[in-house]
């Protein structure tokens, strides 16, 4: 076995977790809380990489690109609760699905108005355009920043959720949005920060994400079903479950898109091997997620005293 190719995958799985879980973490808190499918929570990726786009080539700075997108995507979070999200608070969950697919198509329409059909690129400094060297084994430094990024801001999260005040509410609705509306919180305002620090974690992932594939419009539209997966494999409420579900999916789509081949050639001919591998290993973390589902159904990690009522 080819142990660099090995730990190149673990890292790119890593990292696509990580990635994830930005997006998932914020998806599993408004769906745990606010009982809320938000649809168009892949257009705030979407929409981080195209500000952080523009930010760079305006002022040749990824710091002031950070700090201008993570504002940017408070904002545009707190707007889409005042204006959309919150009227859709308690209605049928078919209400909430057509309203934010026709968000995705008006964020897509209004980026293709904005920045063209062409897409936009982030160059990257020449500090992270560069390789680190560890013993044998050389890593691309623009990937460890990403996992550095990500690893950080879970780290961030535990601590919001785990030892705040504004945590406590957080875990507390998750478990129990009666219950905190009965204590006397303000639950309109718990959405709203809700809401706007998901916004900020997706567009954040899609920042860190573009100097890799670049910023294109509808680039969410494809993640939010695997960030789905993740909400539901980790636990619906659940930071944590976000956290674990994330990097387990980011393994398994790596690795199964990496060595699946290789593996059903011990059981089938090459020439099968390789038909079958690449549409099994795309079907594998829907796989994981209907086993989750049979024989866990409210996830790996729920939130203490799951209760969506």
């Amino acid at each position: 076995m080819d142990w660099h190719l090995l730990i190149s995958q673990l890292l790119n799985g890593l990292q696509l977790g990580l990635l994830l879980f930005l997006l998932a973490s914020g998806l599993s808190l408004i769906f745990g809380i606010m009982d809320f499918i938000n649809l168009a929570h892949g257009s705030f990726y979407m929409v981080g990489a195209f500000v952080g786009a523009t930010v760079v080539s305006l002022t040749g700075s990824l710091i002031i690109a950070v700090v201008v997108t993570m504002i940017a995507m408070l904002i545009l979070g707190v707007l889409v609760d005042i204006l959309i999200a919150r009227k859709l608070y308690g209605q049928d969950h078919l209400d909430q699905v057509l309203v934010t697919f026709g968000l995705i198509l008006v964020f897509d329409t209004l980026a293709h108005i904005i920045w063209g059909s062409a897409g936009a690129t982030i160059p990257l400094p020449d500090v992270l355009n560069g390789q680190i060297e560890i013993a044998t084994f050389v890593m691309p430094t623009y990937r460890l920043l990403i996992i550095v990024c990500g690893l950080l801001v879970a780290l961030g999260s535990y601590f919001l959720v785990t030892r705040s005040r504004l945590g406590m509410l957080i875990r507390a609705g998750a478990s129990n949005r009666n219950m905190v509306t009965a204590l006397g919180v303000n639950i309109d305002r718990l959405y709203l920060i809700v809401f706007a620090i998901g916004a900020a974690m997706a567009g954040f992932a899609g920042l860190l994400i573009a100097p890799i594939t670049e910023a294109s419009i509808g680039m969410g539209n494809e993640i939010i079903i695997i960030a789905f997966v993740v909400v539901i494999v980790g636990g619906i409420g659940s930071v944590k479950g976000a956290f674990y579900g994330a990097i387990l999916i980011g393994f398994i789509d790596t690795l199964g898109r990496s060595y699946l081949d290789d593996l059903l050639k011990l059981f089938l001919s090459n020439q099968s091997a390789e038909t079958a591998a690449p549409a099994l290993s795309a079907m594998l973390v829907y796989i994981l997620m209907v086993v989750v589902l049979v024989f866990k159904p409210e996830g790996l990690f729920p939130p203490s005293g799951f209760n969506k009522k």
